[in-house]
């Protein structure tokens, strides 16, 4: 039996169809994704959804849908399922689904009389093309398939209307056609590996809803194109392959580069499998970069979410060439001391205080792999040099090092730390000046330079540093901690300190150099154990706190007021599991291995075979957010490692 699968029950089901949704990218960071009942409930949903990157710096959704329809005896039956206003569903496809299975690759299994039609849909890993094969399973007439494809033509974050603008014309290609909506475009190229008739018969279909941005408050109705259909005469046991890409490829190779695709794929076989499976697909190349995509479907690139997911997604699966390859590329963005955290090549924005620091973790990771510190040293010092004195000597965002060795930025207005969410253009856990994560990374990422300078003999680095982390551990626990008080404080903004119970005084425990002893260290995990720990990650605020939000759901408005107010984050984690087993030793390991086993059932939710962006604070911990997140994936893989190196 398939690891992840659901039965005509749970299918036909359409609430329960609706709330499980596959992703599958490439390389070159295009990407397909819907639900299982093949109805796109996100504006992000698509077969075929590419970058166009001489348009913009975003993807696009060029092949929004593909209707099946088995026609026999003059009788037609449509597989598709689309949402139109009043909650009307056409057509109702969802009533002939039987089966889904996910292994080696999603395959859905219709039924209709005696006719059986199943599907297996593939991403090619180096070329914007996705592949679906189409078996007739079963069938005791003769039988037409009927494919429809619904075209788009439109950036992701944007919907579209019917326009006269739209170029309706097609061309003819080797046993399909190709289509181009608009100047700019790529052409949209679809073709099957039979021979088939196409009938163009250029339509709109207006006022397509999609669930997901209904329920968020969100402009959710948008006109699609259907061009026409093809009809293929498919006999019983018979496969057909169809491809839609940007290229055209020789039709009488599609079989042969189906099956050579799925050779490649890591089968999503079981808990471990699915997770290395997920890792993979947020790499990004092109020829000259490398990048890590912070989650699906709306995520780009961050900066800090790539340093803290790094190491997760590449070196824990053994990867160290991309993760080189995508440290390169960061480092090649670099402004100052700072990266860029999202933006990239049209309009970096710098306002990530943690991300450089994050960096510091990365080879700290990159050196327990290699169990070399010379070469790092070597390759990076010049980069790590960069960001200290640049602190220390202050830089952008009001971004400086104090007498007392600590770390203060931002100002009025601004977010700079990871709990950067902005409501009516003010930060909703404003957090500016004296953070406690981000001294604790600066602290960290010193004491790791000056461990790498002391083994490689830098006589000149260490005379500059080792005066700091003494000074700093002084000044640290005068600030952060207060006799009475369990754990540590927030952040200190200029005569104020705030004690707010969150997550972020968990790096002053899990990474490798501490700025506080261990019965601090100890406090401050038992704090965060009894009031921010669930069993998908911990929460951005305590419950007790009068802001807590236990849901995360809403309009736009509400979601982001309980995005870092109670919100759960998995990414967290790992780290307090390195804590918790630092500090209990392998007595501590049992709490780690059930929050990783407890975590399994989630890859049957939500994104199938990968772990969401963020879950509710309140039980039973519903999913939320982007369906695939790389540093909630990353955390899980780290876990599972540290779990197999402590026993």
């Amino acid at each position: 039996m398939s690891y992840i699968s659901f039965t005509k029950i749970q299918l036909i089901n359409l609430e329960f169809a609706l709330s499980h949704e596959l992703v599958r990218s490439n390389r070159s960071g295009a990407y397909s994704s819907t639900t299982i009942a093949s109805c796109n409930t996100r504006k992000y949903h698509g077969l075929l959804v590419v970058p166009q990157p001489w348009l913009d710096h975003n993807n696009h959704v060029l092949l929004s849908s593909l209707d099946e329809t088995i026609i026999q005896h003059e009788e037609e039956f449509n597989f598709g399922v689309r949402m139109y206003p009043n909650g009307t569903y056409n057509p109702k496809g969802h009533k002939y689904l039987r089966e889904f299975t996910s292994e080696p690759i999603p395959k859905i299994t219709y039924r209709v009389g005696g006719v059986v039609l199943s599907k297996e849909l593939l991403f090619a890993e180096s070329e914007s093309r996705v592949l679906i094969r189409y078996t007739l399973e079963d069938a005791h007439s003769k039988t037409t398939l009927r494919l429809k494809p619904f075209l788009a033509f439109r950036n992701v974050h944007q919907l579209t209307r019917a326009n006269i603008g739209a170029n309706t014309k097609y061309e003819p290609i080797s046993n399909g056609v190709s289509w181009q909506m608009y100047h700019g475009y790529s052409r949209l190229y679809f073709q099957t590996s039979a021979k088939n008739e196409y009938t163009h018969i250029p339509d709109w279909y207006f006022n397509v809803e999609y669930l997901r941005e209904k329920e968020a408050g969100l402009p959710y109705q948008e006109d699609l194109f259907a061009p026409g259909f093809f009809d293929i005469e498919i006999k019983k046991g018979e496969s057909i392959i169809v491809a839609a890409g940007i290229d055209e490829v020789k039709a009488d190779t599609l079989k042969r580069a189906f099956a050579a695709e799925l050779k490649k794929r890591t089968p999503r076989n079981n808990y471990k499998n699915c997770l290395i499976n997920a890792a993979e697909q947020f790499l990004v190349k092109s020829k000259h970069k490398t990048e890590l995509m912070a989650g699906f479907p709306w995520f780009g690139t961050w900066g800090r979410d790539t340093f803290i997911a790094l190491p997760g997604v590449t070196l824990s699966r053994g990867d160290e060439t991309n993760f080189k390859n995508v440290l390169d590329t960061m480092i090649s963005t670099m402004k100052g001391p700072l990266f860029p955290n999202i933006g990239r090549d049209n309009k970096p924005d710098y306002a990530a205080v943690d991300a450089p620091l994050w960096f510091f973790w990365c080879l700290q990771e990159y050196a327990a792999f290699k169990n070399d510190n010379t070469e790092i040293w070597k390759k990076y010092k010049k980069t790590m040099v960069t960001i200290l004195e640049g602190y220390r000597n202050g830089t952008d965002y009001n971004i400086y090092m104090n007498e007392d060795g600590l770390i203060s930025a931002g100002g009025q207005g601004m977010a700079l730390t990871w709990m950067d969410v902005f409501n009516n253009s003010k930060p909703v856990t404003p957090r500016s000046g004296y953070a406690v994560e981000v001294n604790a990374l600066w602290y960290n990422a010193v004491c790791f330079a000056l461990e790498m300078a002391k083994n490689c003999d830098d006589a000149a680095f260490i005379r500059d540093w080792e005066w700091l982390p003494e000074r700093f551990r002084s000044s640290f626990s005068a600030m952060f901690t207060q006799p009475g008080k369990p754990y540590l404080a927030d952040y200190v903004y200029e005569n104020t300190t705030d004690w707010t119970i969150r997550p972020n005084m968990l790096l002053a425990v899990s990474l490798p150099y501490s700025p506080v002893n261990e019965e601090v260290q100890n406090s401050v995990l038992k704090k965060i154990k009894s009031d921010l720990l669930t069993e998908r990650g911990l929460r951005s605020l305590t419950p007790t706190h009068v802001n807590y939000k236990g849901v995360y759901a809403g309009n736009e408005h509400e979601r982001h007021m309980a995005y870092h107010q109670g919100t759960v984050f998995p990414w967290l984690l790992s780290h307090f599991s390195r804590a918790w087993v630092r500090l209990n030793g392998k007595s501590g390991l049992s709490l780690v291995e059930d929050l990783y086993a407890n975590f399994e059932p989630t890859l049957f939710d939500a994104g199938l075979g990968t772990v969401s962006e963020i879950y509710d604070g309140d039980p039973p911990h519903e999913p939320r957010g982007a369906i695939s997140q790389a540093w909630s994936v990353a955390a899980l893989i780290q876990m599972k490692e540290l779990i197999d190196k402590t026993k």
